[in-house]
This record gives C-alpha cells, structure tokens and sequence, in this order.
C-alpha cells in the first residue's frame, strides 16, 4: 500500500524555498525565536499546516505567526480564509505588520511570549 502524505510534496518544496528566500523582518524575528531563545519555547519557520505554510509555527502552543508585507494588503480574502481553515484545525494566528517588526521587535517578541502563555517581562 503506499505512503499518504498529509502535506503535499509541493507544499514541502514550496516551504523550503521560503526559508531560502526569507525577507529582512522574517529574519530579525527568527534571530530572537529560533534555537528556543523564548524561555525554551520551539518554534519553526515556514512550517506547512494543511495546504498552507505559516511564517512561524509553535505546535505545544498551537500557535502560527504570520509577518504580513505590503503584499498582504490585496489578499485580504485569501489571509481570512486561510486563518478560517488554521482555527478550524485548533491554531491560532497572531498577525504582524513587517513595519511592526522593523520598528519595535522587542514588543513583538513580547507579545509572542504573551501568547504562547509565558510570564512577561515588561
């Protein structure tokens, strides 16, 4: 019998290449979650959830980051429907602004922590 795969060989590849072709601010806040920098808390990069990859992923959480760019502004109805389909299968998404990122990655790190259930620090 063969082998189903629940995530699609494209979508493996095509999460690959975006951890390749990362953007500055996806690399920023990658440098301050990845290694489980945030108190021991896993994260993954372009992590693949169903047909969809999420920016950053932390599965004891259940929680998907997504850094959203100036792209993001015309794909309104694609970003709903993909957070429908992530909440339907129990992950939350939390939403940045690239601009956010840039601009106070220190308070993005610490509403992350927030979110994933760990004790501020501010």
């Amino acid at each position: 019998m063969a082998r189903t795969h629940r995530i699609q060989p494209t979508t493996t590849t095509r999460a690959k290449r975006l951890r390749r072709e990362t953007t500055f601010p996806e690399r920023l806040l990658w440098g301050r979650l990845r290694a489980g920098q945030l108190s021991g808390v896993r994260f993954r990069r372009q992590y693949p959830v169903g047909r969809y990859i999420v920016d950053f992923y932390c599965a004891a959480a259940q929680l998907a980051i997504e850094l959203d760019g100036l792209s993001h502004d015309d794909q309104k109805q694609y970003d709903a429907e993909r957070t429908q389909f992530l909440a339907e299968r129990g992950v939350r998404v939390i939403r940045f602004t690239n601009d956010e990122v840039l601009r106070d990655l220190d308070d993005v790190v610490w509403r992350i922590a927030c979110e994933v259930g760990l004790e501020p620090w501010k």
